[in-house]
């Protein structure tokens, strides 16, 4: 099953109404060299999250990305940085894990679309408690974003995101030849897709 049309699936289950994107594609300058025209193939109604915090031509790069998603009709979000977000007209923001607590600053004064990095049952729990309007649970597989570290698999990704208290986000390490292991369970709060070298080819869509 294609990456996109398994987000698609899971988000019409699991977020419906609730204007969140089926597909977040996250860049990375190693691994995905030309974030825009990655960006550039993703279905409407997708997002793209600015990560790479410490790429010297950062806001350019969000500029360029922010071009993109309104001619394409995506939603862009700025990793960490409030400010950034502002300037460029971006849809939200993600925070990590670590600064979950953001999220109930934010909440207030904008609106925006929240999502917050998860790598716990215990940090999603606090991922809601703060507001957030989604997770993004990793690595559901092994990835080269967590080198040495054992991915969740298919089984507890799914018992976390069904006991999760906000939609959640399969990322780390998913593929067009594994994501359908996302289903092996009930697939309840599973928003959807995000990834980085999945969207590198066209195998997912």
């Amino acid at each position: 099953m294609k990456l996109a049309e398994l987000a698609k699936r899971l988000n019409s289950k699991n977020a419906s109404g609730l204007g969140l994107p089926p597909l977040v594609l996250i860049t990375d300058a190693r691994r995905l060299p030309d974030p825009a025209g990655a960006a550039a193939r993703l279905p409407r109604g997708s997002a793209v999250l600015l990560r790479d915090y410490d790429m010297a031509e950062r806001a350019a790069l969000a500029r360029r990305l922010a071009e993109v998603a309104r001619h394409r009709g995506l939603k862009l979000l700025i990793a960490g940085d409030a400010r950034l977000a502002i300037r460029v007209g971006a849809a939200g923001i993600h925070l990590p894990e670590a600064r979950a607590g953001e999220a109930r600053r934010w909440r207030y004064r904008r609106q925006w679309l929240i999502t917050v990095a998860a790598h716990s049952g215990q940090a999603l729990r606090h991922a809601a408690m703060c507001g957030a309007d989604a997770a993004l649970l990793s690595p559901v597989f092994a990835t080269a974003s967590h080198p040495g570290m054992h991915g969740l698999g298919p089984d507890r990704f799914n018992m976390l995101a069904a006991r999760a208290a906000l939609p959640v986000y399969a990322l780390g390490g998913i593929n067009h030849g594994n994501a359908a292991r996302l289903l092996s369970g009930r697939a309840a709060g599973i928003a959807g897709i995000a990834g980085i070298a999945a969207f590198a080819g066209q195998s997912w869509y």
